[in-house]
């Protein structure tokens, strides 16, 4: 097992799941200011979620014997449309669910942060088709109908 292979992968998450809760969060806030309290407190909740796996990151980071290191997020941008939000959502997404399930393979070796991994990538999945499940039922319903959906 190679430790510092899994606390850089770890540290690595943990600081890019970080920016990602907080743009959740401040998309929520969005969301529910426009009304639609439904996207918001999905929103809130992925927020609160993406940073519970933060702290499992950090946790298993300082069980390896390695010190998290809190870097600054960088700047993202904000929307105020919520469907061009779920699209950028989910090209990340699409983007990056596959290079986190080969690292996660990568870590095999190291039982504990590939369950970690193993478990996080599973969710990240579920994430990116509720995303591709929104913009399908868009299509389907239309843009009027769906934004009604999320008052």
């Amino acid at each position: 097992m190679d430790k510092q292979k899994s606390i850089q992968v770890l540290q690595a998450y943990a600081t890019g799941l970080a920016a990602q809760s907080l743009q959740h969060k401040v998309e929520s806030k969005i969301f529910a200011a426009q009304g639609y309290s439904k996207l918001g407190e999905k929103y809130a909740g992925h927020a609160e979620e993406e940073m519970a796996w933060v702290d499992k990151f950090i946790d298993r980071i300082i069980d390896l014997g390695g010190s998290p290191i809190v870097d600054a997020a960088p700047a993202m941008p904000t929307f105020d449309d919520p469907v061009e939000y779920i699209k950028s959502d989910l090209e990340v997404s699409i983007r990056e669910v596959p290079i986190l399930m080969e690292l996660t393979t990568s870590l095999a070796d190291d039982f504990k942060t590939y369950d970690i991994l193993r478990d996080y990538a599973l969710d990240e999945e579920e994430d990116m088709y509720w995303s591709e499940q929104q913009l399908e039922l868009i299509g389907k319903i239309g843009l009027q109908n769906w934004l009604v959906k999320q008052l």
